[in-house]
């Protein structure tokens, strides 16, 4: 049985064929200047927090920010235009922190370059979401066969864009 970490959750709100792409280790993120704009976001927008805040690793999820104090995940993104795909995430965190029996953690979105913040709290009924979230996630990535093209207007910023489309 596959691992579902947090990336994975992420992309399952976005695009099944990205998830699908980057869990079997098709990795185009390196080609996208977007991405390479989201890692230097997340490197300089908070030079403080390393002293600050910890990182740490649950399962094959890595939580980069994390306040142990005031049980607060922080997530840093770049824009808000996947914004439930960024709370699924964040959820995910407080979920394991759960599963790894740190109870009352909330989280904290961040968009920097829009000057805006975004609390996320975990209910019950993303605690019976979650699990399902995993077991739709391990069916993708464990088919032979890639996810369709899905057509949307954010396919155009994706790193997966040309090999998406490049029959077109």
């Amino acid at each position: 049985m596959r691992s579902v970490n947090a990336t994975l959750i992420n992309l399952y709100h976005i695009c099944h064929r990205e998830l699908w792409l980057h869990a079997n280790e098709v990795r185009m993120e390196s080609t996208s200047d977007i991405v390479k704009d989201g890692k230097l976001l997340h490197e300089t927008a908070y030079p403080q927090r390393a002293e600050r805040y910890r990182e740490i690793t649950l399962g094959n999820s890595k939580i980069d920010f994390y306040d142990p104090k005031a049980k607060i995940v922080h997530e840093i993104k770049r824009g808000n235009k996947a914004e439930q795909a960024h709370v699924a995430q964040v959820k995910y965190y407080i979920w394991l922190l759960e599963q790894h029996g740190v109870p009352g953690a909330t989280g904290l979105l961040e968009y920097p370059k829009l000057r805006q913040t975004q609390p996320v709290e975990l209910t019950d009924e993303d605690r019976r979401q979650i699990p399902q979230w995993e077991t739709a996630i391990r069916l993708i990535i464990e088919n032979p066969q890639c996810p369709p093209v899905i057509n949307k207007p954010f396919c155009r910023q994706c790193s997966y864009y040309e090999f998406c489309y490049v029959g077109e």
